[in-house]
């Protein structure tokens, strides 16, 4: 028999769906209420003041808007999911979060890039020391909460790495250099810095494509030094393109650490002639320590390395009478007192850094909105990375170990493109929000950053 149909109306997991009609009467509602801590947050630490003081800019007397607003705009607007400046302007059309901000107008598309266009070298540089400047205000304002203690621990490590970003047509400064993905086309080459405990930041640069990954280096690392507290020794962490006589020297004499994968052109037969010892707890692998100096050095360095032997390819009744063991090496220069089972996986814990430049890249835009001038581009790119630390720094002012954990793409859904309603009366602005939100602490403490003192 055939089981009775049940209608509609006596489903006990769904009504029956109504006519809907829509009118476009409403007033007050923005669909990114989180953004609205970003920019009380802003605010609060005198973000636009520290960028006039840091990066001056003069414009004409009839200007309406200058350097530090479109800074502003553009960061806030690239928290908010904007990768063109077209997208940086949908983001401020939203009235609630113009009127929260304060803006009576806001400046078109082709206002801010060409205030952008406007910037000099010198003001790159100081976009750089930006950057430093806010950090350090930072770093004081969590030691003084009681939420970290990062600007005042004596040893940090600092994962240093470089990325490429392809372009589409001829900006200015694009060459054609090391692009593993698209070969041969042109590209930027930029350069960051990260704190290995807090996933900011530190510094970055903006480079043209077909500079090397360690060009400028050094200088990279004095700069960066320079505005870190004298107190904190770091330990400079990067792959092969960053093994250099030069920066070595620079930091022993510094009194600085480092861990730096190593590449010579010998290293397998350097390494094959090297005394091996079994990895206890590690069943095929092996390890060795020795002293070498490469030409060129001043003296002989630390190197540790630990090798796996592979499975042998000659099969058949006489292959054990070969002698075909072949091994994978991993090598290291390091000034740490580590063993070298040790440095190995201290080495590996540098690959969460490719993951953090892969969140700025496409989920903060870092290097994404470009014009066809180099500076301008360079600028932007500084405001990419102001908008990534952003983030960081607000979910270290929470407290809150989850928004700390949370890439910039999660944080965005579920914590800024929150629907809300602007309500006004007795001279105060006030933001109704949904009832229950899917992360509820975390929507507390988010907006307790930008909205309490």
């Amino acid at each position: 028999m055939k089981p009775p149909k049940v209608s509609k109306s006596s489903s006990h997991v769904r009504n029956r769906t109504r006519t809907v009609k829509m009118t476009s009467t409403a007033h007050g509602l923005t669909s990114q209420t989180g953004l609205i801590p970003v920019v009380k947050y802003l605010d609060r630490i005198g973000f636009e003041k520290t960028v006039k003081q840091s990066v001056p800019h003069r414009r004409g007397e009839n200007a309406d808007h200058h350097l530090s607003d479109v800074v502003l705009l553009t960061l806030v607007g690239m928290m908010g999911g904007a990768t063109s400046m077209a997208k940086v302007t949908t983001v401020w059309a939203d009235s609630v979060l113009r009127k929260v901000a304060g803006w009576i107008k806001i400046p078109v598309e082709t206002t801010i890039l060409r205030i952008f266009k406007e910037v000099s070298d010198r003001q790159i540089s100081q976009f750089e020391t930006l950057t430093h400047t806010l950090r350090g205000q930072h770093w004081r304002r969590l030691l003084r909460s009681g939420k970290s203690k990062t600007g005042i621990q004596s040893v940090q490590w600092v994962d240093v790495d470089s990325t490429v970003d392809t372009v589409c047509g001829r900006q200015e400064g694009s060459a054609k250099g090391f692009n593993p993905k698209k070969k041969g086309a042109r590209s930027y080459h930029p350069q960051l810095a990260f704190l290995a405990e807090t996933k900011e930041i530190l510094q970055a640069w903006f480079r043209t494509g077909n500079a090397f990954t360690s060009n400028g280096v050094v200088e990279f690392t004095k700069q960066l030094l320079a505005h870190l507290p004298n107190r904190m020794r770091i330990i400079f962490r990067g792959d092969s393109g960053y093994f250099v006589g030069d920066l070595l020297e620079f930091l022993d004499t510094r009194g600085h650490g480092y861990l730096i994968k190593v590449k010579l052109k010998n290293l397998n037969a350097l390494l094959a002639k090297q005394a091996w010892t079994a990895i206890q707890g590690r069943p095929g692998w092996e390890q060795s320590e020795f002293q070498y100096r490469c030409g060129g050095w001043s003296r002989s360095r630390q190197f540790v390395a630990v090798r796996i032997k592979q499975p042998k390819q000659v099969t058949g009744p006489q292959s054990e009478l070969w002698d075909t063991a072949e091994y994978d090496y991993f090598c290291y220069v390091t000034t740490e007192p580590l063993s070298p089972w040790q440095t190995h996986k201290k080495y590996g814990e540098r690959a969460t850094c490719e993951t953090w430049i892969e969140e700025a890249k496409s989920q903060m835009g870092l290097g994404k909105i470009r014009t066809n001038q180099f500076l301008a581009n360079a600028a932007l790119f500084h405001c990419a990375v102001l908008a990534y630390n952003t983030v960081r720094w607000m979910a270290q002012l929470s407290g809150n170990k989850t928004l700390c954990q949370w890439e910039p793409d999660t944080l965005r859904t579920y914590l800024i493109r929150v629907a809300g309603k602007l309500l006004t009366g007795n001279n105060q602005l006030r933001v109704r929000t949904p009832a229950d939100p899917l992360y509820p602490q975390e929507w507390d403490d988010w907006v307790k950053v930008g909205l309490l003192a």
